[in-house]
């Protein structure tokens, strides 16, 4: 006989019922093939007193185990494996008790492979972040405020069923009003996808301009994850330069001449990773060109709302009259990364075919919360969040690019940077960024090595030092610490 009593073990503290736990040890032993089709299990009082049970409680776990077709109870003899089901090869297993796996257990392809982990951002440790809000300034509890009032009244039950894969009408009024206000954007509901942050965007703007080997445009330096995502679709980057004033048009202009483009990737306003803008005069070239050569132009404006010394530069989209701009917008960005609301607008049929293709792969949003962001732009309370946050991050960026400029002069180069939450830092040469984020998490602060940025053509050495989700102090006790470091 098996040895029972150290293979079958009950927790008497488990939510479990003993009689399942029984039963659910039993079926493990069959399926791993420790017992085979027709062996005998011992009795219920011979088992009882094995593992310390009542015998009704193996009576009761040979009843589960009868009724999910796993054993089956001959008259006068007792209780059998079924006889019916199929021999399974008992496990062999190492010295250490791990399974060995000659072969995976199924094929399949595998395209991240070099994928570059994302920080986890979650935990206390004093970081130096990409560039992302401070969530302690988020207004969480006035959104929590509306979403518990929301899901409260008669008429909330309703968002809790299935609705549109564009999102809460509401929201997307909410937006179009918003956009029309500070960006001079000009669309309707329909225009709107609601999504789940500004990557979701991009990867639906992707899967319809996009086919295999087809050309879209992206800077030399440019958002990795961007990147990815065309890489993904089997499309080729045709890399454009960037410098102070955005991506160099007039280069762009003669890669048309040789070669035709899908689509163009822009950043306009604080590009990524240099936070450099696009000028005035950059911006209409690019929207002359996609109106001749009719190629979209996806404008990923990730955070035009932080903008310091003077009104930000209208959106490429507010500027469009032909519809050749996808535009990509992200409250998580500009509220907290965790509230994934993001949105993106185009011409109506393309929304429609966004909304379709999303439902494969994620039916929709959280429509309470896009309810209660609903009420938050309507009733101002977005507009003061962006207000608030604006002095207090415009105040962050000038006390650390002031003690960048004090304590780094011969380690790090930088512009200071007129909006966005980052400041591009170039560093000496000499500096194996690898080496200091290592080093710097030793003393208690979390940096990111630079990997992230770099591409094959890009691989300045450099980091996006973000501001705006540490306050005073933290500033200058996370400079402090990279100084440390770097010395």
């Amino acid at each position: 006989m098996l040895p029972y009593k150290s293979l079958i073990q009950v927790d008497r503290n488990s939510s479990v019922s003993l009689h399942i736990q029984v039963c659910n040890s039993f079926i493990t032993l069959i399926s791993g093939g420790t017992l085979q089709p027709s062996d005998m299990l011992p009795s219920s009082r011979v088992l009882a007193d094995l593992i310390g049970v009542h015998r009704n409680t193996v009576k009761l776990a040979y009843e589960e185990l009868i009724s999910q077709g796993w054993a089956d109870s001959v008259a006068r003899k007792g209780i059998f494996v079924l006889s019916k089901l199929p021999i399974v090869t008992k496990r062999r297993l190492t010295n250490a008790g791990e399974q060995l796996q000659k072969k995976e257990p199924f094929t399949w392809t595998n395209k991240f492979k070099d994928a570059v982990p994302s920080r986890n951002l979650q935990s206390s440790i004093l970081t130096i972040d990409d560039g992302f809000p401070d969530v302690r300034l988020t207004p969480i509890d006035e959104l929590m405020r509306e979403y518990r009032s929301i899901s409260r009244k008669s008429y909330g039950k309703n968002f809790l069923k299935y609705g549109s894969a564009k999102g809460s009408a509401h929201l997307r009024q909410a937006i179009a009003g918003y956009l029309y206000n500070t960006r001079g954007i000009s669309v309707s509901a329909e225009n709107i996808l609601i999504t789940k942050g500004s990557q979701m965007g991009i990867y639906l703007a992707a899967q319809l301009l996009l086919a295999p080997l087809e050309n879209i445009a992206v800077g030399v330096s440019n958002y990795l994850l961007a990147d990815n995502t065309f890489k993904h679709h089997g499309a080729n980057l045709v890399r454009i330069p960037v410098y102070d004033h955005g991506m160099d048009i007039d280069y762009l202009e003669k890669v048309l001449r040789k070669r035709k483009l899908k689509a163009v990737y822009v950043i306009p306003h604080h590009h990524c990773p240099t936070t450099v803008t696009m000028s005035m005069e950059r911006r209409l070239k690019l929207l002359k060109l996609a109106r001749e050569h009719r190629f979209a132009i996806i404008e990923d404006d990730y955070d035009f709302d932080f903008h310091y010394e003077n009104k930000p530069y209208l959106p490429l989209a507010s500027i469009d009259h032909h519809q050749n701009v996808v535009y990509i917008g992200s409250v998580t960005k500009t509220v907290a990364p965790a509230l994934r609301i993001g949105f993106m607008i185009g011409p109506a049929p393309f929304i429609n075919a966004a909304a379709a293709l999303r439902e494969l792969i994620d039916k929709q949003g959280d429509t309470v919360l896009e309810e209660a962001f609903a009420v938050m732009f309507n009733n101002g309370e977005m507009e003061r969040y962006f207000r608030k946050s604006l002095k207090i991050y415009k105040s962050r960026r000038d006390l650390f690019c002031q003690v960048l400029k004090s304590e780094f002069k011969n380690k790090i180069e930088f512009t200071l940077p007129e909006g966005g939450l980052a400041v591009w830092a170039s560093f000496d040469k000499k500096t194996d960024l690898v080496k200091l984020s290592a080093a710097a998490l030793k003393k208690g602060l979390s940096i990111d090595d630079g990997t992230f940025y770099r591409n094959e053509s890009f691989s300045a050495n450099g980091l996006r030092l973000g501001f705006a989700s540490l306050d005073e102090a933290e500033i200058l006790e996370a400079l402090g610490k990279l100084k440390a470091v770097l010395k």
